[in-house]
């Protein structure tokens, strides 16, 4: 039978591992609890955005400031005319087959450029040009967006020197088009001609909410840490007897 010194020393030993297991997984469930506020409290803040009246479009005073959180989905209005021989092809993939985002510089009155996607139109019309483009002074409402510093899952790199673009990368876009004066965002226009191309009014609006899922994990976690020490424990007081 082990001695009553070493069964003391284990016990000691599972009480800190189950203290430190307790603590950490339930902070871990806590942490996974705010996290999963903060989600509903962003995708509610975001769908009022999406459904409110069109706002001004950020001027260049307020380019520093913009966020993905404050920021994105909101509604806004611009003028301005489209810079055509401008225009960026952004492959991906769509609701009608391989397909190309046709991303339009917009020049507004006090030279500012702003990148519009104009929308989405199938492979082969939009490799032919076979679309419809807009002249003159025109007025644009729609999403804002955030540069997009990732693509598509299995999306390739952007290659400048080539002209191929693989995600909505602003930054990258205006500088290979020389703006020097360009906003950070992109506006997603609302749909125009529902049967025309580019098909417009497609944002994807999708936040990931797994949280509440990692929160039940880390609390089970928590009780099986509780539920292993109280066996040791009863081991503990068995061997005593």
């Amino acid at each position: 039978m082990p001695s009553a010194r070493f069964l003391s020393v284990k016990l000691i030993l599972a009480t800190l591992i189950a203290v430190i297991g307790v603590v950490g997984f339930t902070s871990l469930g806590i942490w996974q609890v705010k996290r999963l506020h903060w989600k509903l409290d962003l995708i509610e803040r975001v769908d009022t955005r999406i459904h409110a009246d069109p706002v001004a479009a950020p001027s260049p005073a307020l380019w520093s400031g913009i966020t993905s959180e404050k920021d994105e989905y909101t509604r806004v209005r611009l003028t301005g005319e489209f810079l055509n021989d401008d225009e960026v092809l952004i492959y991906t993939p769509s609701d009608f087959g391989p397909g190309y985002w046709v991303l339009t510089p917009l020049k507004r009155d006090d030279g500012t450029i702003v990148m519009v996607n104009r929308g989405v139109v199938p492979q082969e019309q939009a490799l032919a040009g076979d679309f419809a483009r807009i002249t003159g002074e025109t007025t644009v409402t729609g999403l804002l967006r955030m540069s997009e510093s990732e693509g598509w899952l299995f999306s390739r790199k952007n290659d400048p020197e080539s002209g191929n673009w693989y995600r909505r990368d602003i930054a990258s876009i205006t500088r290979a088009k020389g703006f020097a004066e360009a906003a950070p965002y992109f506006v997603d226009q609302d749909a125009i001609d529902p049967t025309g191309w580019p098909r417009g009014g497609k944002t994807v609006v999708s936040f990931r909410n797994s949280h509440l899922s990692y929160a039940l994990t880390w609390f089970a976690l928590a009780l099986v840490m509780v539920a292993g020490y109280a066996l040791v424990l009863r081991q503990e007081i068995k061997h005593r007897q």
